[in-house]
């Protein structure tokens, strides 16, 4: 049986999702979606990129401030945000993360939270303000999962890493500023 595993390159510059499939230890092309604009299926500073359990791919569309959806063939599904401060909305979201349950969490930048919605893009709950103290975040940048559902946020300008339980209930903080073991200059991705 012939395992077929897939790296999806996310082109920044020109606003296009890129998909390889690897075979025999190559990589090889397979299709292409995307372009500038602001209608389904386009771009503004596309920045972050996760897929589901079912290959699905999620695309953080920063200056749209939305998430789109596609299926693994790059056929546009659905979207959903806009531009705001109330909930379901973003200013510059950054990062796009699916849990094993199929709830999306989103790093919304500028409004310094993370918000969690249900897998049809339905909003669930926020955490996060701005500021230097447990739970706050001075522009988070990127996030991770792990299986235990825990949520772990680069938050940038605070050179630290937060956790967090899939309830946005602050578990432990780890780093500060500086060039040292367990120092960070402002981080931004985390896997």
């Amino acid at each position: 049986m012939l395992k077929k595993s897939f790296l999806f390159i996310l082109l920044i510059i020109t606003s296009f999702s890129v998909t390889y499939s690897q075979d025999d230890g190559l990589y090889v092309f397979v299709t292409l979606w995307g372009g500038e604009g602001k209608r389904p299926g386009q771009f503004r500073l596309p920045q972050g990129i996760t897929t589901d359990s079912s290959e699905n791919v999620y695309v953080s569309d920063t200056w749209n401030n939305r998430i789109q959806k596609f299926d693994s063939n790059g056929n546009f599904i659905f979207m959903f945000g806009s531009f705001g401060t109330g909930d379901g909305q973003f200013n510059r979201v950054t990062a796009v993360k699916v849990d094993l349950s199929g709830n999306i969490y989103a790093v919304d930048a500028n409004n310094n939270r993370i918000q969690k919605f249900d897998s049809n893009g339905n909003f669930i709950l926020k955490w996060g303000t701005a500021g230097t103290g447990d739970g706050q975040f001075s522009y988070p940048s990127n996030i991770a999962l792990d299986s235990n559902g825990n949520v772990y946020v680069s938050d940038h300008n605070n050179n630290r890493i937060q956790k967090f339980d899939s309830a946005g209930v602050f578990v432990t903080k780890f780093g500060s500023s500086g060039t040292g073991s367990g120092q960070f200059d402002q981080p931004y991705g985390i896997a």
